[in-house]
C-alpha cells in the first residue's frame, strides 16, 4: 500500500514539475512563436514518452504482484487440501475406534486391529 502512495506522489510531482517548467520556459525565454510551438511540441512528446514508461513500469509491477498472489494462493490451497485430507483420515480412524467401542446387546465389543479396516 505504501508503494502505491509513493508512486502516486511521484506521478503528481512529476506532472506538476513538468507543467511548471514548461510555463517558466514559455514566460522567460524570448523566442518567436514558431520556435515556441516547436519547443512545446517537443516537450509534450517527451512528457508523453516519460508517462508511457511510468505506466509500463506500473503495469509490470502489477503483473509481478498478481503472479506472486497467484503463487501464494496455490500454495495455501495445496496446504488446505492436505490438511483436509489429514483431518478426514483422522476422523475415519476415530470413527472406527468409536464403532469398536460400541457394545451390541448380548455381545462384547472387540476392538478390531487397524489392519482390518472396513470400507463402506
Amino acid at each position: 500500500m505504501a508503494e502505491r502512495d509513493e508512486f502516486g506522489a511521484f506521478m503528481i510531482g512529476f506532472l506538476v514539475g513538468g507543467v511548471t517548467g514548461a510555463i517558466a520556459a514559455l514566460l522567460l525565454t524570448p523566442q518567436s512563436g514558431t520556435e515556441t510551438r516547436t519547443l512545446i511540441k517537443e516537450k509534450a512528446i517527451e512528457l508523453r514518452d516519460k508517462a508511457s514508461e511510468s505506466v509500463d513500469d506500473a503495469y509490470q509491477q502489477a503483473e509481478a504482484a498478481a503472479a506472486e498472489a497467484r503463487a501464494r494462493f496455490d500454495e495455501l490451497a495445496q496446504k488446505t487440501k492436505e490438511r483436509a485430507e489429514d483431518l478426514q483420515r483422522r476422523g475415519s480412524v476415530v470413527l472406527e475406534e468409536q464403532k469398536a467401542k460400541i457394545k451390541l446387546p448380548g455381545k462384547k465389543a472387540e476392538p478390531k486391529p487397524p489392519s482390518e479396516e472396513v470400507e463402506e
